[in-house]
């Protein structure tokens, strides 16, 4: 089982707490540290100070040694897939070959207005994600003189220099929705679940076999992982109180209805109950774990994770 520390770092972390928290994450043998791409704050407070995920990421690049990194995911309206190109080919360098790509349709419809991007409807999204996966791996990978004619976006006689190397992994993530198995399947090296409980996971993960079987892709060439929320503690007092840490984080009460709703699909308890939960979602075919976490200014519970889920025997 492979584990990757997610953050929200919307919800006003800077520079400076990222770099803190990837380097306990490094240290607490995590394989990935990954980050969100949103420009607004949320959940919680919508007036705290938010940061550019690529530029982020090229920064934890020259200061961290072994993580991968990676941003999950970039919404189709923030970059002109050329640019993507041309960004994630320079962290990949930059970084000495660590980076991954996450892509992604997009949904904060408000963030995308107040910052002057273009929020058409869900099908149009997909739409051109479809066509920006196409575009990315064709300048990352293509030959001299690639070219695209889509509906949005065209390239002409492509000259992209250098190519990355290795060439960073495309991480796909959403929902499980048929269009999105679909792209999935089609572009892909790993799709990312959210939102989902272990038998959730396990039905969308037979789906996914079946979108590739449906174009000819070995369903064992794409990997899979879930995001799932997480709340650790070594004994119920400190979950408790990371619980309530939690709920100040995201203005929602520990007890509420907003971590109820969750509460089926977290990891979430003491490492007993955490590697349970882990070993559930194991069972229903995912390979990586992304831990998402709400609290990353609390360095010890990533030193915990580590502990407890990174480092444990599986």
């Amino acid at each position: 089982m492979r584990f990757a520390l997610m953050t929200e770092p919307q919800m006003g972390l800077s520079y400076a707490d990222q770099l803190a928290a990837a380097l306990h994450a490094e240290q607490a043998g995590f394989q990935t540290f990954l980050r969100s791409d949103h420009y607004e704050s949320f959940p919680g407070g919508s007036d705290r100070p938010t940061t550019d995920a690529w530029t982020v990421v090229a920064g934890l690049a020259r200061e961290t040694s072994h993580i991968r990194l990676g941003v999950l995911v970039s919404p189709v309206a923030f970059r002109h897939p050329g640019n993507l190109a041309k960004i994630v080919a320079t962290v990949q360098e930059m970084s000495g070959g660590r980076v991954e790509l996450g892509m992604g349709a997009g949904w904060h419809e408000e963030e995308h207005l107040r910052h002057g991007f273009e929020f058409p409807a869900i099908e149009r999204r997909a739409d051109l994600l479809e066509e920006q996966l196409a575009i990315v791996r064709g300048l990352l990978e293509g030959p001299d003189g690639w070219t695209f004619a889509g509906a949005a976006y065209r390239v002409d006689d492509a000259r992209f220099r250098a190519k990355p190397s290795p060439m960073p992994p495309i991480v796909v993530g959403g929902e499980g929705t048929p269009r999105g198995l679909r792209i999935a399947a089609r572009w892909a090296d790993e799709f990312d679940l959210t939102g989902s409980s272990p038998d959730r996971a396990r039905e969308i993960f037979v789906r996914l076999d079946a979108a590739c079987a449906a174009i000819g892709r070995d369903p064992a060439t794409i990997q899979r992982s879930v995001m799932t929320g997480v709340v650790v503690g070594q004994d119920d007092a400190a979950v408790g109180a990371r619980l309530e840490a939690l709920g100040r984080a995201v203005g929602a009460p520990a007890g509420g209805e907003w971590l109820a709703a969750r509460r089926e699909r977290w990891v979430i308890g003491t490492p007993d109950e955490a590697r349970a939960m882990v070993r559930r979602y194991m069972a229903a075919g995912a390979e990586r774990v992304v831990l998402q976490d709400f609290i990353p200014t609390d360095l010890a519970m990533i030193d915990e994770m580590g502990e407890y889920l990174v480092r444990a025997a599986w």
